[in-house]
């Protein structure tokens, strides 16, 4: 049950019963009323009649103060009834207007405690959505970190093959070109192999003395197509093996090693140089005669 209905419920005991006591203390002190006594009639000479009608008079007053008693006995009741059903009445009213007080406090305090429960669930709610935002941020930032490093790991490996390749495919073109360098003759030579080398070597020999060469006339000096020549000097300039460049007019000019540190020296010597300066003074850095090969 509870506390403070129970509470409630014991003083409006209390006060019924102290009402009643104090209701039936009064009563009791109340006077009662009285009853006027018969005058007393003396009797007349010679007539028992005088006498028989004092009597029934007395009868009828003693017969009247009784019922007036009676009267008073059952209003009594009645009045203490009524003064208790509107003590309870007065008491229940109070007692509902407490209650209801009280109730509207719990109810007041009940619904703070929801709003507070509210609050907290949103407040818990909003700290789950900015960790699952955060953790959906982390696992993105993770992939594209993975997705990056995979790039990365398949962009050198794209590079070692294509170096792979690159090297694979000059050693063929070496390879192609020493055996395009071929005897025309019959019969098996033993020392084919040292021949195609030997022939390489003269090829790079004449370009070497030569200087300039128009390519048509290398190509007819080694027996070969133009365009075969060309390659051939491309794929030794790859190698490192010859060092030059081709022309706008067909011709390809041979520049030495040293020759190529001569001009590193002039530049850096010079500071700024234009290309007319360069090509007035290449004429003393590079020479462009023939000159025996050893």
């Amino acid at each position: 049950m509870d506390p403070v209905f129970l509470t409630v419920a014991i003083i409006s005991g209390l006060s019924l019963i102290i009402f009643t006591i104090a209701f039936l203390r009064k009563f009791q002190d109340r006077p009662q009323p009285r009853v006027s006594k018969p005058t007393a009639v003396a009797p007349r000479d010679g007539g028992p009649s005088r006498v028989q009608a004092v009597r029934n008079q007395r009868a009828r007053m003693r017969a009247n103060a009784a019922r007036h008693q009676a009267a008073l006995i059952e209003e009594e009741p009645a009045a203490v009834e009524a003064a208790a059903v509107e003590e309870e009445t007065a008491s229940s009213s109070q007692n509902v207007e407490f209650v209801d007080k009280m109730g509207a406090k719990k109810r007041a305090k009940v619904e703070a405690k929801m709003e507070k429960k509210k609050a907290k669930e949103a407040e818990d709610q909003m700290r789950e959505m900015r960790k699952m935002e955060e953790q959906k941020n982390e696992e993105e930032k993770r992939k594209l970190e993975e997705q990056r490093e995979e790039e990365e790991r398949k962009a050198e490996e794209a590079e070692r093959k294509a170096e792979e390749e690159r090297k694979r495919r000059e050693q063929e073109e070496y390879e192609a070109m020493k055996a395009a360098f071929t005897v025309e003759g019959e019969g098996y030579d033993e020392n084919e192999e040292e021949n195609k080398d030997n022939m390489l070597k003269d090829f790079i020999d004449y370009i070497k003395a030569q200087k300039v060469v128009l390519l048509e006339d290398l190509a007819a000096h080694f027996k070969l197509k133009t365009q075969a020549a060309i390659d051939r000097i491309t794929d030794l300039q790859a190698t490192g093996e010859l060092t030059g460049v081709i022309d706008d007019r067909g011709k390809f000019i041979y520049i030495s090693q040293k020759e190529l540190e001569d001009v590193a020296k002039f530049i850096k010597q010079r500071g700024r140089v234009s290309i007319t300066d360069l090509a007035e003074s290449s004429n003393d850095l590079i020479n462009l005669n023939p000159v025996p090969v050893s």
